[in-house]
């Protein structure tokens, strides 16, 4: 295995940078050389700051602070490389620059010298043909910031040395962070993973189902996530989101699992992109991010009469359950009372399909989502068919608001919001499983590290949500909507068949 003690970083910038940072603090040697001199003596001065600040806070001693500046020098000269056990390279997201880099680099660097390239979306294995050596050509994706965010994606391209991947994931401990590896495929673990939230997020808007902030709120405050599509998306700038969501979906040859939405490729237009401009789906006077009130509860309304329908086990119970919570005696009837609010439970169903299917009175048929649950303080959606009368979602608001919990209404939707957005990201996640372009452990340490998702990733979130209950909501959204979007994997669907945990992997493989 490579023994790595001098790293060269080409490029300068933030995440150059925080490589630097890490390299250093880990007592490495670094090599920092951009195009831009001036970028240089700059991040150079960064790091000086950010270790003062760090050893006047006692985060680190001062002795450190000193010796992991010192071990950062300065290049004016791409053959400063020339010493580098290891190159990494922090450049512009182009495969044409990033080739003509490693061919530079090739006749400067040692023989036994290693050439990892940071980028997110772009193919090892195109950057490595470039190369002479391509078995020397890795991905070593960070993530920023990179002192912060402690995942680095390891990523071997098809004539990768696997020996070389390995020496990789040792130096990613060494400085402090948790290595992952992943095949050479668009987007290779988080950037992939990461498609669910986002474009089924967008395709909620599409369909006009909430506004942005309500959806947000839901995936918070409901399913359970840090943020939102929408926050995260101003968070991220949509001219860097918007170009990957593309790039993704083009690479994967037009998979509607990844369908681009025209919202952000318009609002990108209309330089809406987020908080770097002050103004994106959100609006961030003073740097703080405005968000609109949430809709008045309604006044209660007096001697209401409920009749929830038995259509869903699952969802029937927990209604059944909360409804007892809050004091109202249901209905105990085959069908509905003309005078009755009716509620309905369904798992992937919109509204409309289910007063279809069974010839209720969609004037006064209202749908609550049960499959996060529905404790107090935990917000509650509600969701209104076209058909819907306002007297009858206005008293479905105020009955399921009535122990001081949050309520969103919402317009149909075939899986509600957070259903359809959290059944996406594991569905996906499970075909990056199916694909082998990672290992189930892999792509839950990678996302949960990489993107923050509770519950310890995506396919631990299937296991503790319910696998069965995933696929049921897949396949309805499919039935209701046509949209190959919502094919389910073949990972998830062999494993619910089976009875196994979407961790699982095959015990029996072809040989």
């Amino acid at each position: 295995m490579k023994n790595i003690k001098v790293i060269g970083i080409v490029g300068a910038g933030a995440m150059g940078r925080g490589i630097a940072q890490i390299a250093s603090q880990a007592g490495y040697e670094v090599l920092l050389f951009d195009l831009n001199a001036e970028a240089v003596a700059a991040a150079r001065d960064n790091l000086k700051q950010t270790w003062d600040k760090l050893s006047g806070k006692g985060k680190i001693a001062p002795e450190l602070a000193a010796a992991s500046l010192a071990r950062v020098q300065a290049c004016t000269d791409l053959h400063s490389m020339s010493r580098a056990d290891l190159v990494i390279e922090a450049v512009v997201e182009r495969l044409d620059v990033k080739c003509e880099l490693f061919q530079k680099l090739e006749s400067i660097v040692p023989e036994d010298c290693l050439l990892a390239s940071n980028t997110s979306s772009l193919s090892i294995t195109s950057i490595a043909a470039a190369c002479v050596r391509p078995d020397r050509v890795l991905g070593y994706h960070f993530f920023n910031p990179v002192p912060l965010m402690k995942v680095v994606e390891v990523i071997d391209g098809l004539r990768s040395d696997p020996a070389a991947g390995d020496a990789l994931m040792a130096l990613a401990r060494a400085m402090g962070h948790t290595p992952v590896r992943a095949k050479d495929m668009p987007g290779f673990i988080v950037n992939h993973a990461g498609r669910g939230m986002n474009i089924e997020g967008l395709r909620l808007a599409q369909e006009a189902v909430a506004p942005f902030y309500q959806v947000d709120a839901i995936m918070r405050e409901q399913a359970g996530f840090r943020m939102g599509p929408f926050e995260l998306l101003d968070l991220t700038g949509l001219d860097v989101s918007h170009p990957v969501m593309e790039s993704i979906y083009r690479q994967f040859y037009d998979e509607p699992r990844f369908r681009p939405s025209p919202i952000t490729a318009t609002r990108t237009a209309g330089r809406l992109l987020g908080r770097k401009v002050g103004e994106g789906f959100y609006t961030y006077p003073d740097g703080r991010k405005q968000v609109p009130a949430e809709p008045a509860v309604p006044p209660t309304v007096g001697g209401l009469k409920v009749w929830l329908a038995p259509y869903h086990s699952a969802g029937h119970k927990r209604a059944s359950a909360l409804l007892k919570e809050l004091g109202v005696n249901v209905i105990a009837s085959d069908h509905p009372p003309v005078d009755a609010l009716i509620v309905v439970t369904p798992f992937g169903e919109d509204t409309a399909t289910v007063v279809g299917s069974h010839q209720l009175d969609g004037e006064r048929t209202v749908a609550l989502d049960t499959f996060f649950g529905l404790e107090q303080g935990k917000r509650r959606v509600l969701m209104c068919s076209p058909a819907t009368q306002p007297k009858w979602r206005d008293a479905a608001h105020a009955l399921f608001a009535s122990d001081g919990t949050v309520v969103s209404v919402i317009d149909d939707s075939a899986g509600f919001v957070a259903q359809r957005i959290v059944a996406t990201i594991i569905n996906v996640a499970a075909d990056i499983a199916q694909q082998t372009i990672a290992t189930p452990h892999d792509i839950d340490l990678a996302v949960s590290l990489g993107l923050g998702y509770p519950q310890g990733g995506p396919l631990s979130m299937g296991d503790s949500l319910g696998s069965a209950h995933v696929l049921e909501i897949l396949r309805a959204m499919y039935r209701v909507t046509g949209d190959d979007r919502y094919r389910a994997s073949l990972w998830l669907q062999r494993r619910v068949q089976l009875g196994l945990s979407l961790r699982a992997e095959p015990v029996c493989k072809a040989r």
